[in-house]
């Protein structure tokens, strides 16, 4: 078939079938609009960056939109499966950061006194004592103290992409796969569909949630979305038993180490600030030495676990300038922003689900704080400055 051929009409064209772009058309089913169509490149769902994320979720941020952001969407993790109708995975193990400094102190103290304002009522300052008792694993002869928020955790990014998905559905929204969008249709300054590689579909409505992809396609009608993939790699354990059984994500600000629970064992992530912009999210073996020193210089016990480099994985972070979410409309009425989100696209797909819905049907969201988001905060300076980035 022809890139040119049509292949179906929408009212929404949504590009990318992860959990962003399955969250945006279970929330536009819920106000109505079914007259969706997504457009997955893949031949399944979840082989970019949804089946490749750590899947925590947190309140623990610095910026009142990203904690707002996640409010809302660890509230409909807690009830998934009432709202959707299928299970999300959540599992409120909590999220503790460990500071060795004061100056990470000061940083925890004050994100905890903004997160309480905000409406975060059980994140709390820790002593170096109350770190101990909730990770007796971790090394304590140079902790200040943490901080910790009980309801923070994880989810089953798949489970939730393929709840949204099948709920979507249900309710009449189409999916087409390997489609990969090739280009935005545009006349004058409206979006009139997306050209793909199974055909066009003609759509008032495009939404671009194609991840650490999407900088190329904007282009095709005209639009920069700033948008840089970067590779963040993971490494599971084999089981271990050194744990607690309900053991927080644990984030060692001093180095960025953080591990959490995974099945019998660990998954342990470290942030290599020498990592440059990649599109290729492939594991390099060079990543165990580099997370396993770190993970020893907090947890001494670590030096027991068992590795298997050949099952660590990299993804791709989809890295915006500030290091928050793109969210709306574009220079071109009818295209839509759900980008950018690095690194905290699983955490905050409910969220942009409902912005994205709310914005496409009424024009505004008046639920969640969307403007701090928008693409044309670049082009004006207002920039945001998230200080707690994992």
């Amino acid at each position: 078939m022809s890139t040119h051929d049509l292949l179906t009409t929408a009212d929404v064209a949504i590009v990318g079938g992860g959990i962003v772009g399955a969250s945006i058309a279970w929330h536009l089913a819920q106000r109505g609009v079914t007259n969706v169509v997504i457009l997955e490149r893949e031949s399944h769902q979840g082989l970019g960056s949804t089946g490749r994320s750590m899947g925590g979720v947190r309140a623990q941020f610095g910026t009142e939109p990203n904690i707002r952001m996640s409010l809302y969407s660890i509230a409909q993790y807690r009830d998934f499966e009432q709202v959707v109708g299928e299970p999300s995975g959540y599992k409120p193990h909590g999220y503790l950061f460990i500071a060795s400094s004061a100056a990470h102190f000061a940083h925890l103290a004050a994100n905890v006194a903004h997160q309480q304002s905000l409406g975060v009522d059980n994140v709390r300052l820790l002593t170096a004592d109350d770190v101990g008792a909730l990770a007796p694993m971790v090394r304590l002869d140079d902790v200040v103290g943490g901080s910790y928020c009980p309801t923070d955790g994880f989810v089953d990014p798949y489970s939730v992409m393929n709840g949204y998905t099948a709920a979507a559905l249900r309710a009449g929204v189409r999916i087409v796969k390997n489609a990969e969008a090739t280009r935005l249709l545009v006349e004058g300054n409206r979006i009139t569909g997306v050209a793909s590689t199974r055909g066009v579909v003609s759509a008032p409505n495009v939404v671009m949630a194609a991840g650490p992809w999407v900088a190329p396609l904007a282009t095709t009608a005209g639009v920069t979305v700033p948008v840089s993939p970067l590779r963040r790699m993971l490494l599971p354990t084999e089981p271990f038993g050194g744990i607690p059984e309900r053991c927080p994500m644990v984030i060692d600000m001093a180095t960025g180490f953080h591990f959490r629970p995974e099945g019998r064992g660990l998954l342990l992530a470290w942030n290599d600030p020498d990592e440059a912009p990649c599109r290729e999210p492939v594991f390099d073996p060079a990543f165990v030495e580099k997370v396993l020193l770190r993970a020893l210089e907090r947890v001494p016990s670590f030096i027991d676990l068992a590795v298997n480099p050949k099952r660590g994985w990299g993804g791709l972070y989809e890295m915006s300038p500030d290091k928050h979410g793109i969210l709306g409309p574009t220079p071109v009425e009818g295209l839509w922003c759900a980008n950018g989100f690095s690194g905290h696209g699983v955490m905050h797909s409910p969220a942009t689900g409902r912005v994205v819905s709310d914005l496409i049907v009424d024009g505004r969201c008046d639920v969640l704080p969307w403007q701090p988001f928008a693409l044309a905060r670049f082009e004006a300076g207002e920039l945001l400055h998230e200080p707690a980035v994992l």
